[in-house]
């Protein structure tokens, strides 16, 4: 009985289909699949049975055998279709197509078995062998089609679900397909694939059952240790080192003449001394669980939760906590720790202790940037475990770790912190909650958390830096404007001081006199204030003043200095809302850069015109001139002068800026060598007026002409 294959291969496949219904049976029978996939193992199991009891005792006869083999293959196909039905409520596939296949399987599993019954009842022999065996080949083409479509027409999610039915419905109809064409061919069953058909199909009973139980509870998972694959691959290896070495040593042996038993000896030595060297080498075995575990594990975390998490952290935009105590706390939380510490390059290239997190630092923190440890994480990107440092210093060459991490309690990893190819930093996290074993993913995904926040906290530096910047800019800034607007007052008193001699007797110009130092003290009493409170705010200091009052003060002002400037027409009072000694200051820069322009026998005309809510005022001199270029790309900006090293450029930028301040602006019309136009326009002020219950606001001064709005 034993000698028989056939035998043991259809016995062994009638035990583990009987184990699959038991399986099935009795805990797994929610789907329609489930109880098709039932029904399939026990007429399985009755098919392999009839087999085997057939080639023992010669009973059952030919055609209970066929029916039997007859009613698996429906009972497969039946299956099929029942994962069919569920994978076509997904695809949308055309119920035709569904229904036509059904249809011809049905058909033709019925005309067969229909016959079959017949010759068995009635010994009417209505088909031949060779039909019988087409018969069986339609029934594998039918199966391995409906596999097809069944494939084709599933989603990935249900693909991975029924996946293994699939592998094994297809293997088991291929088989047949096989066989029978084989039979058709020859014009009898080979041997070879009866015997080895049995245990074909109870090979596939362990992918059914997989699949039953990850449809149960997904997912399942088989996995032999890293330890064993090790050892496993080891033995493979070895294995297959050792056949080679036979093949090498018999063609040494069968080539090298009176020297061969010789050569093979030094052969076979040599290959196996290589073998015991490869096979002992620490960091070959290291190299090789790596692999395995890259390539046959899962991994030891779950990516997007970390990733996840470690955006949560870093996208709140606020400073509590610091973002240096963020980032040690996610690297710690990498390795299950909880404390850390973070050095980052400073401005002499030394890098310097930025934040610590429940972990005690000595006194002196600065770590040189020609220490040791930073030329090696300038060679290499690599992470030092200190525990390993200590009881073997010689994996790292004897590499010197600076006495600011040495001396830090706790300390475990030191990890480099990169920005692109130069090292930014260095960050130390404290030992463990527990014992934690670090391997290659440990690593990799350190490595790229720390890259990453590397980022971050060099775009946080560079945010503090430009921050900085911006307000020395801003110092700097204010300080030109105060020293252009010193220069004005100290060219006033010096003209004063210059005639003072020629003019001591005369009381005009000691009421003169008076007037511009009164002016000289109100300007630097302002610009005292507005250094001490350089934040105040400017619509406070804005009051209600006559705009023509004023430029009649200023055309005073400046008439001792050729060519004077003269107001041109009869103006009615024009109300606005300014401070007097801003916009004094910034409407006498502009009257001053006229006169520089303009040659002494030149000409200055200022006038006032009101229209639309708004005064306009135009200040027109004969002078030199300038391009369209220089007032569209120089003219308003700001340390750019046509005065040479003698100006400061800034009077134009800070009149129109002044200006639009208070919601007017300053257009500019110039052509060289005959003269420019300033028009300076300036709402007027709105005042309130009651009517009929209503508040109304108008402009405090109107044109008595309609048509001057129009000149």
């Amino acid at each position: 009985m034993f000698k028989d294959l056939g035998v043991i291969s259809h016995g062994a496949a009638a035990i583990c289909f009987l184990l699959l219904a038991i399986i099935v049976g009795t805990r797994y029978l929610r789907r329609n699949v489930d109880r098709a996939l039932l029904l399939a193992a026990i007429i399985s199991f009755l098919w392999a049975s009839a087999l085997v009891t057939q080639s023992l005792f010669g009973q059952p006869d030919f055609l209970i055998r066929y029916l039997l083999e007859l009613l698996r293959d429906a009972s497969w196909l039946l299956l099929l279709f029942a994962i069919l039905r569920d994978s076509f409520k997904s695809s949308g596939l055309n119920a035709r197509v569904r229904t036509m296949m059904a249809l011809g399987g049905g058909v033709l599993i019925a005309g067969l078995i229909v016959v079959g019954v017949l010759e068995y009842f009635l010994a009417l022999e209505l088909l031949s062998g060779k039909a019988k065996v087409l018969g069986q080949i339609g029934l594998a083409l039918l199966g391995l089609s409906v596999v097809e479509q069944i494939w084709r027409n599933s989603t990935g999610l249900g693909r991975s679900s029924m996946k293994y039915l699939c592998i094994g419905v297809i293997t088991i109809f291929a088989f047949d397909f096989f066989m029978y064409t084989d039979a058709l061919l020859f014009g009898h069953i080979s041997d070879s694939f009866w015997n080895a058909r049995g245990f074909i199909n109870a090979a596939m009973v362990p992918l059914f059952a997989v699949n039953v139980i990850n449809t149960r509870k997904q997912p399942i998972e088989f996995q032999l240790s890293r330890t064993a694959v090790f050892h496993a691959s080891t033995l493979v290896f070895a294995g297959g080192y050792l056949l080679f070495l036979a093949m090498g040593g018999y063609y040494v042996r069968a080539l090298g003449g009176n020297w061969g038993e010789a050569l093979q000896v030094l052969f076979l030595t040599i290959s196996l001394v290589f073998l015991a060297t490869l096979l002992l080498s620490r960091r070959i075995r290291a190299r090789l669980m790596v692999l395995i575990s890259q390539n046959f594990f899962d991994y030891k975390y779950d990516y997007r939760e970390e990733w996840l998490k470690m955006t949560r952290e870093l996208a709140n935009l606020s400073n509590d906590p610091p973002l240096p105590e963020r980032v040690i706390r996610i690297l710690a939380g990498l390795v299950e720790s909880n404390g850390g510490a973070m050095w980052l390059k400073g401005e002499r290239d030394a890098y310097v202790l930025k934040a610590a997190v429940n972990l005690s630092t000595p006194k002196h923190t600065i770590i040189d940037h020609d220490a040791e440890l930073v030329r090696f994480f300038s060679d290499r990107e690599w992470i030092v475990d200190l525990h390993e440092y200590g009881v073997d210093p010689v994996s790292y060459n004897l590499l010197e770790i600076p006495d600011a991490i040495t001396k830090t309690p706790d300390a475990w990893l030191i990890i480099p912190l990169y920005l692109g190819n130069d090292l930014y930093g260095m960050a130390v996290v404290g030992n463990p909650y527990a014992r934690v074993e670090l391997n290659w993913e440990n690593f990799d995904l350190i490595k790229v958390v720390a890259r990453q926040t590397c980022n971050l906290l060099a775009q946080a530096d560079a945010q503090n830096r430009l921050s900085r910047a911006m307000q020395f800019e801003a110092v700097s800034k204010a300080s030109a404007f105060m020293v252009h607007d010193l220069k004005t007052v100290i060219a006033q008193l010096s003209l004063l001081v210059k005639n003072a001699p020629k003019h001591r007797n005369n009381p005009a110009f000691i009421d003169d006199m008076i007037n511009t130092t009164d002016h000289a003290v109100r300007k630097m009493s302002s610009l005292v204030d507005h250094i001490r409170r350089p934040g105040k705010d400017e619509e406070d200091q804005r009051q209600l003043l006559n705009l023509t009052t004023l430029v009649q003060d200023l055309v005073e002002h400046h008439r001792h200095q050729r060519p004077s400037p003269h107001l041109e027409g009869n103006v009615r009072d024009a109300m606005i809302k300014a401070d007097a000694e801003q916009l004094r200051s910034v409407l006498g820069h502009l009257v001053q850069n006229a006169q520089d322009a303009t040659s002494s026998d030149g000409e200055i005309s200022i006038t006032l015109k009101i229209a639309k809510g708004n005064v306009v005022l135009f200040i027109q001199d004969t002078g030199t001139g300038m391009t369209k270029e220089f007032i569209s790309s120089q003219l308003f900006k700001p340390f750019e002068s046509t005065k040479g090293l003698t100006g400061m450029g800034i009077g134009a930028y800070q009149a129109r800026e002044y200006i639009r301040k208070i919601g007017g602006n300053i257009d500019v019309t110039s052509e060289p060598g005959i003269g420019s136009c300033f028009s300076v326009r300036i709402p007027l002020a709105a005042a309130k007026l009651k009517v009929e219950g209503l508040e109304e606001l108008r402009p405090l001064s109107v044109p008595d002409d309609p048509l001057q709005s129009a000149n």
